[in-house]
């Protein structure tokens, strides 16, 4: 046995430490992915662009407040105030309906992958308790076949090497649960962004509908 296998555990704990390893740059390319999308792709002002577009609505410019929207056509928020612009003129139902429907269409891209942490997190702490009890069962083994003056040895080299995969699994889970809850909080905070401007906004152009209504 050479001196770097001695002391490296991925080498001498089988196949778990590599499935966990696996799990894990999974588990980073999610969250690298997700982190990216919901804090720079999906960073927007709501304030501003919704002030935009009900300065336009109230002078009955329209097209110019569809074209804040277009402006960032990709983002779900803009998405969703597009639906309601272009129905604008039809009844508060139509409005609502048009509304609701584009939210529904744009929430999977916001939740997409997400949930997955949470299972991963679990798949890799069951890993490593899977790769110990394996590891444990070896290291008794080991015990039966050694000699009388090396049973301690391999036995205790044994389960060290056995809870390593324990280790491994938790020091994944652990930082995945927590970027589980980190990434949930935020796609909450865009959803309710996109829920209270998408209600904003309908009761704006139900009202100017009313009032029109009223004039005519």
């Amino acid at each position: 046995m050479g001196f770097l296998e001695q002391f490296n555990p991925f080498s001498r704990s089988g196949i778990w430490m590599f499935l966990i390893l696996m799990v894990s740059v999974y588990i980073v390319t999610i969250v690298v992915e997700r982190a990216y999308v919901l804090w720079f792709r999906f960073k927007i002002d709501a304030n501003q662009i919704l002030s935009r577009i009900i300065s336009f609505v109230d002078s009955n410019n329209y097209s110019r407040a569809i074209e804040v929207c277009n402006a960032r056509q990709n983002h779900p928020l803009c998405v969703v105030l597009k639906s309601g612009l272009l129905k604008a003129n039809r009844s508060d139902v139509e409005i609502r309906r048009a509304m609701e429907q584009a939210t529904l269409k744009v929430s999977p891209e916001i939740q997409k992958r997400v949930p997955y942490l949470a299972t991963l997190a679990n798949v890799a702490t069951l890993l490593g308790l899977l790769g110990t009890i394996f590891g444990l069962i070896m290291a008794f083994e080991g015990v039966e076949m050694a000699s009388a003056a090396k049973k301690q040895e391999v036995l205790a080299r044994g389960i060290s090497l056995a809870m390593n995969t324990t280790a491994f699994g938790l020091i994944v889970a652990i930082p995945t649960t927590i970027a589980h809850a980190v990434l949930s909080s935020r796609q909450n905070a865009l959803l309710d962004l996109i829920e209270d401007s998408a209600l904003t906004l309908f009761n704006h152009l139900s009202a100017k509908n009313r009032v029109g209504t009223m004039k005519h």
